[in-house]
């Protein structure tokens, strides 16, 4: 059997840090705090910065109307999305990749009708927009006795899988929370050449014992590629309880880091040639049996 090519998916090592941020009800004090944090993970040398889902505000479908900002037509002006603006400085004052969480947002049609979206922009090292996220599956759950929590309630779903270009490294994807537990996005992204699948997320203190860390092994396991999950930092005194526990995977599914519960900072090195190690002793990428089942990515 002849030897297939493959492209080199992270062209240079890269630092990449996750904020797990604690945030409260004071939108503006919570954007001088995420700046705060993130020239410190930018000093500490991190050229991929990620926050947490819903950074600028406390989670709930309670807050989403309330915190909303308009994000179209691009760039909004800062009255309408102070949120914008702030990411767009955080990235261009430190140079960094900038994965800006997610904010809640407001779309506004023709008519008037009101559309809300959970959403995730990611920010040049020059504060220019790459990408926007709308989190595509919704947190819908009911366990008894333990949760009940519908997103849907005041939310709509996006409709894209997002990769973004970060020309000097490759391509990242970049999906919010509840996203993680659809293996499909990820393998689409993955095929697509992404060197790492990157997720803000805010589990609970129910699910996210269960599955947080499981989920962030398997998306890397299935994909052979690096996962980031950045979490909020958990605040008791709000009404929904995040897990925390923001972590990087690597391409072999080991957890490289993770953060307890409360404000803290973790980073971990990607390099590319741990992805072609994986890739190369557990062949998966040359063993696929397309002739069997779809090509989710096709």
């Amino acid at each position: 059997m002849g030897t297939t090519s493959h492209p080199i998916l992270l062209k240079k090592p890269v630092k990449l840090a996750c904020v797990q941020l604690a945030a409260g009800a004071d939108k503006a004090a919570n954007l001088v705090h995420a700046a705060d944090k993130v020239r410190e993970a930018a000093t500490s040398g991190a050229r991929i910065v990620v926050l947490p889902e819903c950074f600028n505000s406390p989670y709930g479908c309670d807050f989403f109307p309330s915190y909303a900002e308009t994000l179209l037509p691009s760039p909004p002006p800062a009255s309408l999305s102070p949120s914008f603006h702030a990411l767009s400085a955080m990235a261009r004052d430190n140079n960094i990749y900038l994965i800006g969480g997610s904010i809640p947002e407001l779309a506004t049609d023709a008519d008037g009708a009101k559309t809300y979206y959970n959403t995730s922009l990611t920010f040049s090292p020059q504060g220019a927009l790459l990408a926007t996220h709308r989190k595509v599956h919704l947190f819908d759950i009911s366990i008894p006795g333990k949760i009940t929590f519908r997103e849907s309630d005041v939310l709509s779903p996006g409709s894209a899988v997002t990769i973004v270009d970060l020309p000097e490294y490759g391509r990242v994807a970049v999906a919010i929370c509840y996203d993680i537990r659809f293996p499909e996005l990820a393998m689409i992204a993955a095929r697509r050449g992404c060197f790492a699948l990157i997720y803000p997320g805010a589990f609970n203190t129910t699910t996210g014992p269960l599955h947080w860390r499981l989920q962030g092994q398997a998306r890397a396991m299935d994909n052979q590629i690096y996962v980031a999950l950045c979490s909020p930092a958990r605040d008791l005194s709000a009404g929904y309880h995040a897990w925390g526990h923001s972590l990087v995977v690597d391409p072999m599914a080991q957890v490289l880091v993770e953060a307890e519960e409360g404000e803290t900072i973790v980073s971990a090195e990607l390099d590319g040639e741990k992805i072609e190690e994986a890739r190369k002793g557990i062949p998966l990428r040359d063993q696929r049996r397309f002739d069997v089942y779809p090509d989710v990515s096709q």
